[in-house]
């Protein structure tokens, strides 16, 4: 079997749409998913905007059956797989591998906070030398402002120099673009680095990252793509300028909320809007005002339809 090719580009954190006994609606789940990949972006399912936190791991490997036995390419796949557990994190990755994805998202271990390099250290050694796989990808997940665990510089070299080929990027949601422009400069062969919003995109193509694993990619994939593959044209600032209207539109309300409201808008299904606890869906005042906000700025869901 030939190793996974490394990732670039866009991927998404799918959000997870809930029945009214907030179990998961899988087909629901699988239409978004297909809909996301028709706008050549990628699927990181089970991120923080997937409420990935809210769904046992048990959930998690039938929905990674259900998706790959529906017919989605496993290999345009970073399913978020890290845990608090140790053994649950080498237990959901190693199924993701086995069905083929590309690679792993890896939160660190989040619960025991001021932990040391050392610490961190072992434990991504040990599940890299448990599931023992050549086909084992690790997409380092540095989100400090939800985890409190970040991730450094010198455990992201000590990591590569030991295991160059699994070890392969980061998704950086710092929200420090100077925290993205040491690791960028760190030059690290064949690295990638993506940025957590599409914020920070064209800066990061800029300086040789390789794209953004983005929430609002939820909601607007094909102009975060367009920025993506256009971040060398000379209108490029104008193209990142109107995403940033976009995500500001989002980010004055709760994130999930906003992004499961919009589904629910532009795909007229209003089971979009359920979430689990302890996330509140919008309210009515909130809700009004995200669809007025987004219909003042003309935005659109082009090919998006009730599941």
């Amino acid at each position: 079997m030939l190793a996974p090719e490394k990732f670039s580009g866009v991927l998404t954190p799918v959000i997870t749409p809930f029945n009214e006994d907030l179990s998961v609606n899988s087909d629901r789940l699988i239409a978004q998913c297909r809909w996301i990949i028709s706008q050549d972006v990628g699927l990181a399912i089970f991120g923080t905007n997937s409420e990935a936190n809210s769904l046992s791991i048990k959930e998690k490997i039938k929905l990674l059956d259900k998706l790959v036995e529906s017919g989605i390419d496993p290999k345009k796949m970073m399913p978020g797989t890290g845990c608090c557990s140790l053994f649950e994190t080498i237990e959901l990755t190693t199924h993701a591998i086995n069905l083929g994805v590309s690679g792993s998202l890896l939160l660190p271990p989040f619960y025991y906070k001021g932990v040391s390099d050392e610490g961190l250290y072992a434990s991504y050694s040990e599940i890299i030398e448990r599931i023992g796989s050549s086909n084992f990808r690790i997409y380092l997940y540095n989100i400090p402002p939800v985890s409190n665990i970040p991730i450094s510089i010198n455990l992201i070299d000590r990591l590569i120099k030991n295991y160059p080929n699994t070890v392969v990027g980061i998704k950086d949601s710092s929200g420090d673009w100077g925290n993205t422009k040491d690791m960028l400069d760190q030059k690290w062969d064949d690295f990638r680095v993506f940025v957590g919003s599409e914020t920070f995109l064209l800066n990061n193509m800029r300086n040789g990252g390789s794209g953004c694993i983005s929430a609002t990619a939820n909601v607007n994939p094909a102009a975060i793509r367009h920025l993506y593959q256009s971040w060398d044209n000379e209108n490029a600032p104008n193209y990142q300028d109107k995403l940033d209207e976009v995500r500001n539109i989002f980010q004055e309300f709760p994130m999930i909320p906003a992004l499961k409201a919009a589904a629910a808008i532009y795909s007229n299904d209003r089971e979009w809007n359920r979430v689990r606890p302890p996330l509140l869906s919008l309210n009515k005042k909130q809700f009004e005002k995200l669809e007025s906000n987004l219909r003042e700025i003309k935005f659109s869901m082009p090919g998006l339809s009730k599941n």
